[in-house]
């Protein structure tokens, strides 16, 4: 007789990123953008965060709900090798897999045991998009975890193609200060898939409850407007 499985969230991401467009491709990239976990009701114990705090990093274990699938293809197009390479699916970290489970390492910001949706973790690093179920968290051993030689295969080193971003005077007057640094990370990685290279598109990002607009030619992001997402 088949087994059934059954998982169930136990809590969500309450993150900046409000889009997929703009979200960083691989966790701990963003330092400078704090999204919080936030516990499904029944899990809203603080006991179950007992020893948490002697911690530095936790593993997610989350799902891609923005990239549901009816079925799979063993290989997949990775964005970053310009959408039209092939790689099986287990060598990548693609969304569209049998099971679109996604991990995640994060940095713990801070823990607050009493809040009016209970025991709350602030993380930076994540790769999540707002509302993202989670359905379980880990501590990060970096004994265990950690090994510095391994090989990359062809996920290249995001600082080897970092982008300069700039800002223009009036969106200084909209954006608050404290949102800038993440925005800078995030855009600095270049969000756009590799096989669009239009420097006189206008693109558009989600961040925070603020639109921005930007455009990307001559190795520099620039970023021309910025306004409240609900104006």
């Amino acid at each position: 007789m088949e087994k059934e499985y059954k998982i169930r969230p136990i809590a969500f991401m309450k993150s900046p990123f409000q889009t997929k467009f703009g979200v960083p491709r691989q966790s701990g990239i963003t330092q400078n953008t704090i999204s919080e976990i936030i516990f499904e009701p029944e899990y809203r114990d603080v006991s179950a965060l007992r020893g948490l705090e002697k911690f530095s990093h936790l593993w997610l274990i989350w799902l891609f709900s923005e990239s549901a699938i009816e079925s799979w293809s063993p290989t997949v197009r990775p964005p970053k090798l310009g959408g039209n390479t092939r790689m099986g699916v287990f060598a990548t970290r693609s969304p569209f897999r049998p099971n679109n489970l996604g991990l995640s390492c994060v940095k713990i910001e801070s823990i607050q045991a009493h809040t009016e949706n209970g025991p709350v973790i602030a993380v930076s690093g994540a790769d999540l998009v707002d509302g993202t179920p989670i359905f379980d968290i880990k501590p990060y051993i970096s004994y265990s975890d950690s090994y510095p030689d391994a090989e990359n295969g062809f996920a290249l080193n995001p600082e080897s193609g970092k982008l300069a971003v700039i800002f223009a005077d009036p969106v200084h007057d909209v954006l608050p200060d404290r949102l800038i640094p993440g925005i800078s990370e995030a855009l600095a990685q270049d969000p756009r898939p590799a096989y669009q290279d239009d420097g006189s598109r206008l693109y558009k990002m989600l961040y925070a409850g603020f639109d921005i607009g930007f455009k990307i030619h001559d190795g520099c992001v620039f970023v021309e407007s910025a306004k409240k997402a609900c104006d």
